[in-house]
């Protein structure tokens, strides 16, 4: 019997199941959802099911779905008779995974954590097989595909302290989700603390966001950009948060006089106030969302577009990594640049990639900024002395591939949970 919260959870979303649909329209309404893949999200499949033992693997937003992507390519190439489900939560998700899923890998929206839609979902693709990443830890999903014979695994698990502290409070119901799970593997030491004290089983610990291949890009693209540049300096501002750009304007106008600045922020409805902002530092921009090309006036470029960081990352001399500049957004991963080799340069807020950035960090292989002044005085030396740069794009593509050998632990590690 699960415990008592977890039955009144089960009862009141039950009962709240028929407002599901209301909300999904009021979100879409504000482009929140797609609209027609709604009955998606209410576990009405949009694809029949194939014949074949099937795995699902569930990432929510862009970040969890691009982690699972290297394993997706190794499972199909290892269990070519398995039936590969992916699924995701947001639009930006469904729409990467549309262009960088291999082919014969479906694609459908998660099911919101209802009994009705979840009994849908899990009656219609019957997995042998979840796989969850990060922190997705939804009662009914978690319950009703135990129940239904399927195991469970959750990979690169992590857990803030306020979301540990909010388990906490509820140690029945935490200890009978986690320990539902036939594998538990933590992204780190801190979230591996939080779930043993929670009652899960862990195995070793795994960021599958620290695996991957470089990403992909348009050669004739970057062709066009690097004309745009001629023979600029360029630096690059990835995934940038409000608060951060002004920052990172002021370093480079002190610090690389003649370098193009590329400013792609985190969420690309921030073009205008991205470039708005440049503007009034004192910059000549162009905004590639509303179609306008870097010129030899372009000082500062906002790359406000989609799936084309792989582009941005290959054009730049020097990352700096935004997220982390303001407190609170906590960084983002660095693996990106550091896998093109690229010198990256992050602010003192990056708390989510820590354990990533102390270990480059050991190994010169990424930079620290305190401030933006401090921003501005690595900037200089970036670009003025000749070996830095180089060495720590070295560093960093060398950390970044002796990473790969997470994604070997990993497959081995699900090998006994695969079905037969």
């Amino acid at each position: 019997m699960p415990p008592l919260s977890l039955a009144l959870y089960g009862a009141l979303t039950r009962v709240l199941s028929p407002l599901a649909s209301v909300v999904l329209k009021q979100r879409a309404a504000r482009g929140k959802e797609d609209p027609a893949r709604l009955p998606e999200r209410l576990g009405h499949a949009g694809l029949p099911r194939p014949d074949g033992p099937l795995v699902w693997l569930h990432g929510v937003s862009v970040g969890e779905s691009v982690s699972l992507l290297p394993l997706v390519e190794a499972l199909r190439r290892r269990r070519p008779d398995l039936v590969l489900l992916v699924t995701s939560g947001t639009i930006t998700a469904a729409r990467l995974l549309a262009e960088r899923l291999p082919g014969g890998v479906i694609h459908q929206y998660a099911p919101v954590d209802t009994p009705g839609a979840v009994g849908r979902f899990l009656r219609h693709w019957r997995p042998a097989l979840v796989v969850t990443v990060e922190s997705e830890l939804w009662p009914n999903l978690i319950l009703g595909a135990k129940a239904s014979g399927a195991r469970l695994a959750l990979l690169s698990a992590r857990m803030t302290q306020a979301s540990a502290d909010g388990w906490a409070r509820l140690p029945g119901a935490a200890k009978a989700l986690l320990t539902a799970f036939d594998l538990v593997l933590p992204q780190e030491p801190q979230t591996a603390t939080r779930l043993t004290r929670l009652g899960a089983r862990l195995g070793p610990q795994l960021n599958l966001k620290q695996v991957g291949e470089p990403l992909p890009f348009d050669a004739a693209k970057l062709a066009e950009l690097r004309a745009g540049v001629g023979g600029r300096t360029v630096i690059l501002a990835a995934s940038t948060h409000p608060g951060e750009d002004e920052i990172i304007a002021r370093a480079v106008n002190e610090a690389a006089t003649g370098a193009l600045l590329v400013i792609a922020p985190r969420h690309m409805e921030r073009g205008r106030d991205v470039a708005q902002a440049l503007g009034a530092a004192g910059f000549a921009v162009s905004r590639r969302g509303v179609g306008e090309a870097v010129t030899t006036e372009t000082t500062a470029y906002v790359a406000d577009t989609m799936f084309e960081m792989g582009l941005f990352f290959r054009l730049a001399d020097v990352v700096v990594m935004g997220g982390s500049f303001v407190p609170g957004v906590g960084g983002h991963n660095p693996l990106e640049p550091a896998r093109l080799g690229r010198p990256i340069v992050t602010g003192p807020h990056a708390f989510n990639a820590a354990a990533v950035y102390g270990e480059m960090f050991d190994e010169m292989a990424a930079i620290e900024a305190a401030d933006g002044a401090a921003l501005a005085r690595h900037l200089r030396g970036l670009l003025t002395e000749p070996l830095i740069a180089p060495r720590i794009g070295e560093a960093a593509l060398a950390y970044a591939e002796r990473q790969q050998g997470a994604l070997d632990q990993a497959l081995a590690l699900l090998e006994p949970l695969l079905p037969a």
